[in-house]
């Protein structure tokens, strides 16, 4: 455990203190300074066009008129923005063949693959903690927000990209390019999202409830309207867990090559 923390606290310091990681969170809060005024705007404009008696309770409610948006935002961010965070992690280093000389050390795959997540984790929670700012500015027109509501859906948006971490990470296992690591990233974020379409494209019932478990979007939907619920938290760790290993089983097919 205590070479984990070492790697993840290396890596951690390679993301913030290089240029780069503070212009990707520039970026990111550039477009989301020019997004958020404007869905401000637009929730506040559907409000006073509405008659009274015709606002339904998640139209009125600004968690599901604004912030939402901005989260499905920061979604659609985080599967671009993820993989560009993993892709140097495991493939820049078999490049530079830096790598070799951590699986001859006495670190074990695990503590490998365990440190890099963490710091790649840490990153991403700075960056979530970045777009958390914008729902709190909606306190200086607003009386007070739902905090349990907002924190769990925050909390739903960062186990998703966890997710993305994890994927991300054994696809940079997989190569020395960091290139074709970013691509195959970016494919497998994206392709997730398609496996809830077998609930509508199947007529078993089993086969529909097997696809409604396994799919992200059934998930992730309840803790981002603030449902706790076990079992998406369950299905949370159990994917970041299974790519995980299948990342340490990658590092570990290289050192019994490297040895």
């Amino acid at each position: 455990m205590n070479a984990t923390w070492v790697i993840a606290k290396k890596e951690l310091k390679s993301f913030f203190l290089t240029p780069t990681f503070y212009f990707v969170t520039f970026l990111i809060s550039l477009i989301l300074s020019l997004l958020f005024p404007v869905h401000f705007d637009m929730f506040a404009e559907g409000l006073q066009r509405a008659a009274p008696g015709m606002i339904g309770d998640q139209q009125a409610n600004i968690h599901y008129g604004l912030y939402l948006r901005h989260l499905s935002y920061m979604n659609l961010i985080l599967i671009f923005i993820v993989p560009a965070f993993t892709m140097k992690l495991i493939a820049e280093e078999k490049k530079m063949r830096t790598f070799d000389l951590l699986l001859t050390s006495p670190v074990s795959s695990w503590s490998i693959v365990g440190g890099k997540f963490l710091a790649v984790s840490g990153a991403i929670l700075g960056i979530m903690f970045m777009a958390l700012l914008y729902p709190l500015m909606t306190l200086l027109f607003v009386d007070q927000i739902h905090w349990p509501t907002l924190i769990l859906a925050f909390s739903g948006i960062f186990s998703l990209s966890l997710i993305y971490a994890a994927m991300n990470l054994f696809c940079s296992s997989m190569t020395e390019s960091v290139l074709i690591a970013y691509i195959m990233s970016v494919i497998l974020n994206v392709s997730i999202w398609f496996v809830g379409i077998g609930v509508e494209a199947v007529d078993s019932q089993t086969a529909r409830q097997v696809f409604e478990h396994i799919s992200l979007s059934t998930h992730l939907s309840g803790m981002v309207e603030g449902l706790f619920r076990f079992q998406s938290i369950t299905f949370f760790i159990t994917f970041i867990g299974l790519f995980l290993f299948l990342a340490e089983r990658v590092v570990e097919s290289h050192r019994w090559r490297a040895s």
